[in-house]
């Protein structure tokens, strides 16, 4: 595995502020930690993308949000509305949860529709559109399949994993969820459009869970340990 800069690394992170505990000095806090180390961007809760866009004006750290977060289930035309609002409290990157019901029911004239119409809107704004498939819901490869084809068709920006919230039942009674698996990853690279990029969420942690994430070809990860990944990772030295 060849050496990877802090600066690679930083630009593959969108430093995530969703948690629902999180108060408003936490996203403050979120904001400056995500300017100081020069990430991608945020994704931050709804409410608050006008005060991240205000606070990170000026850096190079793009402000992004979640639509129909986090089980996918609002009617289209709510998330075309969260959309537009998002995009003009200053949001430049969306991430749409998909309708998974309407994704298990193969009711793929519906998903079409909802994609194709989130993303006439961000591309109206030359925004970023990431659609979340939920993997943990979705049992068949046969639906992350077909949704990384109409992705593509609908030349979507990215693909993504999970919200990182997709908690299933276990046989115990517990809830747990996997999150961005090897297994998905793969066949998410396999099943897109070249121009599609894919996007980790969920377990991805540690820098060595990046750098392994990174060598399956994915671009960027949801992340709330931003700072303890990037100080993992050392400065590149002089001359090199």
């Amino acid at each position: 595995m060849k050496p990877v800069s802090k600066q690679e690394i930083a630009k593959m992170i969108d430093h995530s502020l969703l948690h629902p505990t999180m108060d408003d000095q936490a996203l403050r806090d979120g904001c400056d930690l995500a300017s100081r180390y020069h990430v991608a961007s945020v994704c931050i809760k709804p409410y608050a993308v006008k005060m991240a866009a205000e606070l990170l004006k000026g850096t190079d750290v793009k402000v992004g949000t979640v639509v129909g977060f986090p089980h996918g289930s609002s009617r289209v035309d709510v998330k075309v509305y969260e959309t537009e609002k998002a995009l003009g409290d200053g949001a430049e990157e969306i991430d749409m949860v998909v309708n998974t019901g309407k994704v298990l029911s193969g009711d793929w004239a519906y998903v079409t529709d909802e994609i194709s119409s989130v993303a006439e809107i961000t591309k109206k704004h030359g925004a970023v559109l990431k659609i979340i498939f939920e993997n943990d819901f979705l049992p068949e490869d046969s639906h992350k399949i077909r949704l990384c084809e109409i992705c593509s068709e609908k030349n979507v920006e990215f693909v993504k994993t999970s919200t990182g919230y997709g908690y299933t039942r276990q046989p115990d009674g517990s809830y747990s969820y996997k999150g961005a698996t090897h297994h998905d990853l793969v066949l998410m690279r396999k099943h897109s459009a070249p121009h599609v990029e894919v996007k980790a969420a969920g377990g991805v942690r540690t820098l060595d869970d990046t750098l392994k994430v990174k060598e399956l070809g994915v671009t960027r990860i949801g992340a709330t340990a931003t700072e303890a990944i990037l100080s993992a990772v050392e400065d590149e030295r002089p001359g090199e």
